[in-house]
């Protein structure tokens, strides 16, 4: 027979666990490539960040992609001291966007924040984004007011979201990188989306649900180096319109159109001159060359466009997996 005590103490642990299901979870998917300067830095200020809400528990998932100097070692001893913390190790460099793809994976949260870890994005405005998300949004975009960048990149980052938002049918949100929030349902849909060539923010705004934008400042990055030099944004710009639009083969069409015009013209005007003025020697060279030159380069870039969309099928064709984890770290309290 079960004494009065241990019915009190039974159902106390009971009551106990049933609360600590109730708890919601907030897993933060957290990408990172040489970033030894700064992460530690960074980690002591989101703990604090998250320490001011305590009714939410918290989980960190560090992918590690593929870091070079010295990274690891430091996100090692972050989840030594930090059970919160989980370290995904990749075994080779994979790219941001399929980083961020492992995070959310893995990620068990009712809610995933997405930012990046050299302070340009501030911890602080994933509270915002949490709050958002409580006020019913599904999905919440940190929009940038301003942002500490050089002329040049801040005018080619205006020009191409607003050519890239008339260009396709997803209504993607202006001037937003990968820092945002999803709801745990928005999270599990985003998992099915599995092509290579990722364009993250493109796909979170096809999925639809309630979404709403936080506005903040992009402050500076707190050391070390860019990792998306001119290249890899301008990889991560066609990623974005050849996997969310045709447009660009829409253009050839209109491309050939305008060459076949321009032909029909100079045919017309070299039949006109020879009927109308046989007397003139023309010569032919400047018309020949700027002929040549213009069908030739609107050949080469409408082979460059359907290359693309080739290269695109091509890699999905292969089904090779997105990225390869070496190890997940985790010390948990016990």
């Amino acid at each position: 027979m079960t004494s009065p005590v241990a019915s009190v103490v039974h159902q106390g642990t009971q009551v106990k666990l049933e609360e600590e299901r109730q708890r919601i979870v907030i897993s933060y998917v957290l990408p990172v490539y040489n970033e030894r300067e700064g992460i530690f830095f960074f980690h002591e200020t989101l703990a604090d960040v998250v320490a001011s809400r305590p009714e939410f528990d918290f989980e960190f998932i560090y992918v590690n992609d593929g870091s070079t100097d010295g990274t690891l070692a430091i996100l090692k001893d972050l989840a030594k001291n930090d059970h919160r913390v989980r370290v995904v190790d990749f075994t080779r460099n994979y790219g941001h966007q399929l980083a961020i793809t492992a995070g959310i994976d893995l990620a068990g949260g009712d809610a995933v924040i997405v930012m990046d870890t050299d302070m340009q994005d501030p911890p602080e405005i994933s509270l915002e984004l949490i709050d958002a998300w409580r006020d019913g949004a599904e999905i919440v975009h940190a929009r940038r007011r301003t942002r500490q960048d050089t002329a040049f990149k801040r005018l080619t980052a205006h020009a191409y979201y607003r050519m890239l938002r008339h260009c396709t049918d997803v209504d993607i949100p202006l001037d937003t990188g990968d820092f945002r929030l999803l709801d745990r349902r928005a999270a599990e849909e985003l998992r099915r989306f599995r092509e290579r060539s990722r364009f993250v923010r493109g796909m979170v705004a096809s999925m639809g649900f309630r979404q709403r934008e936080v506005f903040f400042d992009r402050d500076e990055r707190f050391s070390g180096e860019t990792k998306y030099p001119l290249y890899k944004m301008l990889r991560l710009a066609v990623d974005g319109v050849t996997g969310f639009s045709t447009a660009p083969l829409r253009l050839i069409t209109k491309l050939g159109f305008a060459v076949l015009t321009m032909a029909l013209m100079g045919i017309a005007y070299a039949v006109g001159m020879r009927i109308l003025r046989p007397d003139i020697t023309v010569s032919g060279w400047t018309m020949l060359m700027v002929a040549m030159l213009g069908l030739g380069g609107a050949q080469m870039l409408s082979l460059g466009i359907l290359g693309s969309y080739v290269g695109r099928t091509y890699s999905e064709a292969q089904g090779r997996p997105l990225y390869i984890v070496r190890q997940v770290i985790r010390h948990d309290e016990d």
